[in-house]
């Protein structure tokens, strides 16, 4: 059963799914780390793969920028293709002062956000939605199991990249100081959202790649190796029994 967003058949997608935001990352890391993949969707471009990492069936597939793109793809899987645990695996800004350094890898536990996402969609009144406590123990155990260190952040889910100067200044402060928010990216308190709509499991891990107030911000070549180990962070979980 197609939808208008992705052309995959029942049985096409795999029970547990990484999702990058880009769609050529998804291609990349498909191609790099799974064995026997095919392609099951490229409806706009938003590509999604199956395969199997040491033998355990896993997709990858893009979500698009932001809480709206997320948002629907995400549905779609938990809800129509009976996907039972997402990923996230993305990049992220540091509002933190200390404890996360430059292509850190962290964990999100929590997204605080002021999108209307949650409300519109199903009644929500909060600001914060959560990552599945188990799948955050299989991420923790994959990490260990790599001899990474994960640092656990709430994150800000921004409905906005590009702000005027006085307000970013703004937002930034109080982000950290009133919200207790460590990083900011676009996606996560949608899907974390959606996995508690529908009965299902979340979690996101997010690659440092820009120390806003520092002005640090991590190269192509940077991105790219250390997008490698966080998406084989994610695929460990696989590996991990309940």
């Amino acid at each position: 059963m197609s939808t208008s967003h992705n052309s995959a058949n029942i049985g096409d997608i795999a029970k547990t799914v990484l999702m990058p935001g880009d769609p050529l990352r998804a291609k990349y890391l498909a191609e790099l780390l799974l064995e026997d993949v095919k392609q099951f969707n490229a409806v706009r471009n938003m590509f999604g793969y199956t395969g199997t990492y040491k033998g355990k069936p896993v997709s990858i597939m893009g979500s698009g920028m932001g809480i709206c793109s997320i948002g629907i793809y995400s549905y779609e899987l938990f809800k129509h293709y009976d996907v039972d645990n997402i990923i996230r695996i993305g990049t992220c800004g540091v509002y933190a002062k200390e404890g996360i350094n430059l292509l850190d890898t962290v964990l999100v536990n929590e997204a605080f956000s002021f999108s209307t996402y949650a409300k519109v969609q199903s009644g929500y009144e909060g600001n914060i939605t959560y990552a599945d406590p188990e799948l955050l123990n299989k991420i923790r155990k994959s990490a260990e199991m790599l001899d990474v260190k994960l640092p656990e952040v709430r994150t800000n889910s921004s409905d906005v990249i590009y702000f005027e100067k006085e307000q970013n200044e703004k937002r930034v402060e109080m982000m950290r100081d009133q919200y207790g928010c460590d990083i900011v990216e676009c996606e996560c308190f949608a899907l974390f959202h959606n996995a508690k709509v529908l009965s299902k499991k979340a979690a996101g891990l997010m690659q440092a790649v820009d120390l806003i107030e520092d002005n640090i911000h991590a190269t192509s070549e940077q991105r790219e190796k250390e997008g490698r180990l966080m998406a084989e962070i994610a695929l460990g979980t696989v590996l991990i029994g309940e």
